[in-house]
């Protein structure tokens, strides 16, 4: 199950870290975030190195759709009500930056950069549509509504953003990782402030970024219950139509479309990491009733953090870890969120003031629905009494039929039918015993 990126893409290779080191900074995980996050902090003369325990971009960064946008669903005006208008202007402005800033970088960088209009639809309820426009009026931020799209079903219509941008992702990382100090195959087993220690020696830096997607540091944060994960699934079609826009539905249940070389990439199917999902099998068949001449060049899943509140969590990872920080909770925003989080870290460790530091702080408010929703969940599979369990934190695992996989439906750490690690939050696969059906 390769995606399309990693189809046609080659990304540069690393040797593991054989000795104790010295930097400025380091970054635990070597994922789109990760890189520009050590790509930041370099420009800004620190010396920086990265440790990944596989291999970079091995895991979500590979499973993307790609799309870089300002907006990415009808959320401004729930970050309005929720933040006010400064933080939720925050937001959008950080995220509008981010785009920005890897429009830049990629003048540079052959990774098939395009630019092209962002459509947020909405099947059936234009209420939701005139919201959202009014949230990014008063934000200083306008768009446009759009009536008629080149999609084989009827919509109530969308919100458009101009000028927003799809890339070939891994093309994109590659470029940037060849400039960068990495070790692959070099897990980190232990932080404490200013050093990580890993299988074959320690790193000693002032500050430490935790880009591993989901943090895997389970003492401090609360990411356990502030966080749950989500998957997706896409398919890229050959002989589909070719869009001119990305289309994404405003429910996050409906599906997305892009082009790319001549392919329509279909996704879809979202649910909660470790309950039922229908796969590939809603895509296929929208895809079989749709685009009858189309067949399938390849098909893969992503997975996603989910936040409290739909802001991602960015910041000191605890108050009480002062040189520690968090980049997660992307809420399958993860492209321009990436460089939003690498542009606040590089601020915060420089010491400087960043407008959207207050509303990406992981230790804002936590008093959302989601939380009781998450608690409910971890306590409900922590009390089932069934094998095999995951070893993050020990919830009951659940058998995902469709990818042959153990996922957990607390945290979203995933194991292959062999035991083997999938995802995280987990740093450990299966013992031979649980990884038996």
């Amino acid at each position: 199950m390769e995606s399309i990126w990693e189809k046609t893409a080659q990304l540069p290779t690393f040797e593991p870290l054989r000795r104790d080191i010295r930097a400025d900074a380091l970054v635990i995980g070597g994922g789109l975030a990760g890189l520009l996050c050590a790509h930041e902090l370099t420009q800004a003369g620190l010396r920086c190195v990265v440790a990944e325990a596989g291999r970079i971009c091995g895991g979500v960064t590979k499973n993307t759709t790609a799309k870089l946008t300002t907006q990415h669903g009808l959320v401004f005006h729930k970050l309005l009500k929720r933040f006010g208008a400064e933080r939720a202007r925050a937001c959008l402005d950080a995220n509008a930056a981010a785009l920005d800033r890897i429009r830049t970088l990629c003048q540079d960088i052959p990774c098939d950069f395009e630019e092209k209009p962002n459509y947020v639809y909405s099947l059936d309820n234009p209420r939701l549509l005139e919201r959202e426009l009014a949230a990014l009026d008063r934000l200083g931020r306008p768009a446009a509504l759009a009536k008629d799209l080149p999609l084989p079903f009827s919509v109530a219509g969308a919100v458009r953003f101009d000028r927003q941008a799809q890339f070939h992702p891994l093309k994109f990382a590659a470029a940037i990782a060849e400039k960068l100090p990495i070790f692959e195959h070099t897990r980190v087993l232990e932080v404490e402030t200013g050093r990580a220690v890993t299988e074959h020696g320690a790193i000693k830096a002032e500050h430490i970024v935790v880009a591993t997607h989901f943090p895997f540091l389970n003492k401090f944060g609360a990411y356990w219950l502030k966080l749950y994960q989500s998957r997706s699934y896409v398919l890229a079609l050959k002989g589909g139509p070719e869009l001119d826009g990305m289309y994404v539905d405003a429910s996050g249940k409906g599906l997305s479309f892009r082009s790319y070389d001549g392919m329509l990439l279909l996704g879809g199917g979202s649910h909660r990491t470790g309950k039922p999902g229908g796969g590939w099998a809603g895509l296929e068949d929208f895809a079989r009733r749709h685009y009858p001449d189309a067949h399938p060049a390849a098909r893969w899943a992503a997975q996603d953090c989910m936040s409290l509140d739909g802001a991602p969590y960015i910041g000191l990872y605890s108050p009480r870890l002062p040189g520690l920080y968090a980049v997660t909770g992307f809420n399958k925003w993860g492209m321009t969120s990436s460089m939003a989080a690498a542009t606040l870290v590089t601020d915060l460790a420089l010491g400087r003031d960043s407008p959207c530091r207050e509303a990406f702080s992981p230790s804002r408010c936590v008093l959302r629905p989601q939380l009781a929703a998450n608690a409910g969940e971890s306590a409900l599979n922590l009390l089932t009494p069934t094998r095999p369990r995951c070893p993050h934190l020990g919830c009951a695992l659940k058998y995902n039929p469709q990818e042959h996989s153990w996922d957990c439906p607390c945290h979203g750490s995933r194991f292959a039918a062999d035991g083997s690690l999938l995802d995280g939050p987990a740093t450990g696969g299966l013992v031979h015993d649980q990884a038996k059906r």
